[in-house]
């Protein structure tokens, strides 16, 4: 289950953001996960909380936001999502396609609480 080292690297990633911010705590992040990265989502929120376990993002909600595979047809121009598995122009029928969205796999932001200096 490659789940697994995917959320140990967001937590290695994360513990370093919140390294620099001095943070205390990780209450929430985000991660954008292409719908063809073969990444799967439940497997990635299931494995997260096991891994944070004694980490600075132990508890932290994990959201995963899905992005849904695009492509651009090099022929006619037309944006749109494929019928997987083949992709080809909804609006030409070419199958001279280029994919433009769908594969990503990135955190797209980290909530910290830091420690404040009033108290």
């Amino acid at each position: 289950m490659h789940e697994l080292s995917i959320a140990q690297a967001l937590i290695e990633q994360t513990a370093k953001v919140a390294a620099e911010k001095h943070a205390i705590r990780v209450p929430r992040i985000v991660v954008s996960v292409g719908t063809l990265s073969g990444v799967d989502p439940e497997s990635l929120s299931a494995v997260f909380e096991m891994a944070a376990e004694g980490t600075i993002a132990q508890g932290a909600e994990l959201v995963v936001e899905p992005v849904p595979a695009a492509i651009k047809c090099r022929s006619c121009k037309a944006v749109g999502q494929p019928s997987t598995p083949l992709f080809f122009c909804a609006s030409c029928g070419s199958t001279d396609v280029e994919l433009q969205a769908g594969r990503e796999l990135y955190i797209k932001s980290v909530d910290i609480e830091v420690e404040s200096e009033s108290g």
